[in-house]
């Protein structure tokens, strides 16, 4: 979810495919793995020339059909050594009348670095929901070199709604602005939001679900000349994968979700859950500076240091502070920057600190602001990218939240209960984000477990102290697939396979080999 599945409130870290990459540098050793190396023999991988694709119903077959024509991206730097290339697919707007209009699926791919021993494809995404796959790869393949690269071609693509797919575009860049920043309680951000989508692409959000994508993604598989799909999703891509395997069992192959979405339960109620994980990493921080820094500009008393930093951030309520350009910092935009650069954990710490001390002890936020736009995904000249008002519009249509009044009433009781100081600055709009009630279309999906009868078996990465998708996550997802196999890393910090070279090195012994660990595998972080 990159966060609130993939992001903090209001904002859907669209920089977060970026931050893996630039933080794998490492290369893909096996170090700090316990338990059995596998459970299981390595298993064989059919010919390529053996993975036609599947069958089709008649009118889909020519979508089916299609094969894609790769040239250099357009927008590739001179002197790119990343050989990436670009292309579009064609899949239907409504898989009820396949025979309709059709939509450009935007994709991206790197050829395997070693042909002779290619594999296929592996297609990539990053999560959010709404970040772009096609940038993940085009300028995130380095994250994935070494066995991945070697064996596969890295595919990325454009989910609907989001990138060159389809991109939603509702609200302007002003008022973007005020939603993002405003601290006024009566201000109806899912009003807002649901008035402009409706207004400018009320025939596209019907079409925008994950499971829509989830179909998406089996054209591509045949595009590809792929018999099954082998994927690695992050985050909200977890759940993304999830639903392929529910759509389509048998045409599976070698899936990784790494940062479990798992949706057998209504989206506050995992809002919910996502901010006591929140909270811990909060606390974590506060704590460690108490501790660790002597001149700490939140005092040397860990048992203060975490209110005395909710206050701050809460105090811009209704004292916001200036930036050097003349904006201002409210509570609402302190808190985003501040959660947006938590979701990587420990390695963060001193990015926030550095952020935060100028603020809080010089009155000085501009670093604040630069962490909040980042968040936000506010570009220098204050243009938004798609995640966005994608990141809104993919939840809505996947199960539109609408809880009764007694249900919201428990629910904030309980959030402020154990999530009281990053929930505090408004607890409501921590559980309803996004805030589906006003949206403009009905999903049909329902909160449920996937099972996924009938899939090749599936490997579901999980973080101990994952700010984000929080631990139980992956747990209920492993538990809940039919052939589901849990991996752990100990740690915090959103996601494992960027941050763990045991991970990393079980990742590749399954996409390569077909090696799977063995239940109960625990990995160290790097």
């Amino acid at each position: 979810m990159d966060s609130k599945i993939q992001r903090p409130p209001r904002s859907a870290l669209p920089a977060l495919a970026a931050a893996l990459a630039a933080a794998l540098a490492a290369v893909l050793t096996a170090a700090g793995c316990t338990g059995t190396p596998s459970a299981s023999a390595p298993t064989a991988r059919p010919p390529l020339a053996d993975r036609a694709p599947a069958a089709a119903a008649p009118e889909l077959r020519a979508l089916y059909d299609q094969r894609i024509d790769w040239r250099p991206c357009s927008d590739a730097a001179d002197g790119d050594e990343s050989a990436a290339q670009c292309a579009t697919m064609k899949a239907p707007l409504d898989y009820a009348h396949p025979d309709g209009e059709t939509i450009d699926v935007a994709l991206s791919r790197v050829p395997a670095a070693d042909p002779g021993r290619r594999l296929g494809a592996l297609v990539l995404n990053p999560g959010g929901p709404g970040n772009s796959g096609t940038t993940m790869v085009q300028w995130g393949w380095k994250a994935y070199q070494g066995p991945l690269h070697d064996r596969y071609d890295l595919v990325g693509f454009d989910p609907r709604g989001a990138g060159r797919t389809t991109p939603l575009h509702c609200l302007d860049d002003r008022t973007r602005d005020e939603w993002t920043s405003t601290d006024d309680p009566g201000y109806d951000h899912g009003r807002v939001l649901a008035d402009a989508c409706r207004a400018k692409d009320a025939a596209l959000l019907p079409h925008l679900g994950t499971r829509d994508t989830a179909r998406d993604m089996d054209v591509l598989r045949s595009a590809l000349g792929q018999r099954k799909l082998d994927f690695l999703g992050l985050s909200y891509g977890t759940y993304l994968g999830a639903l392929y395997a529910e759509e389509f069992p048998e045409r599976t192959g070698r899936l990784v979700l790494d940062g479990a979405v798992e949706r057998s339960t209504d989206l506050m109620h995992l809002n919910g859950e996502q901010a006591v994980a929140y909270e811990a990493e909060f606390t974590a921080f506060a704590t460690d500076c108490a501790v660790n820094d002597d001149g700490c500009f939140l005092g040397n008393d860990p048992a203060t240091a975490p209110r005395r930093l909710a206050d701050f951030l809460d105090g811009l309520r209704e004292h916001p502070m200036a930036t050097a350009d003349g904006r201002s910092v409210t509570a609402a935009l302190a808190w985003a920057g501040v959660q947006g650069v938590l979701s990587d954990g420990r390695r963060s710490f001193e990015r926030l600190r550095d952020a935060l001390e100028p603020a809080v002890a010089h009155g000085y936020p501009d670093e604040l602001m630069r962490l909040a736009d980042s968040a936000d995904g506010r570009d220098q000249d204050g243009r938004y990218d798609t995640p966005a008002d994608a990141y809104a519009a993919i939840h809505c249509a996947d199960a539109a939240l609408a809880p009764s009044a007694e249900d919201l009433r428990a629910s904030l009781a309980d959030l402020a209960a154990r999530a009281p100081l990053t929930s505090r600055h408004d607890t409501r709009l921590a559980l309803l984000d996004p805030d589906c009630r006003p949206w403009p279309y009905r999903s049909p999906e329902k909160p449920h477990t996937v099972k996924a009868p009938g899939s090749a078996p599936i490997l579901v990465v999980g973080s101990t102290g994952d700010p984000v998708t929080p631990y139980p996550w992956a747990q209920r997802m492993a538990a809940g697939f039919e052939h589901g196999t849990l991996l752990t890393r100990d740690g915090d910090g959103h996601t494992a396979y960027d941050k763990s070279a045991c991970v990393r090195t079980a990742v590749a012994d399954y996409l390569v080999d077909g090696r799977m660990p063995a239940p109960g595998t625990r990995c160290a972080s790097d």
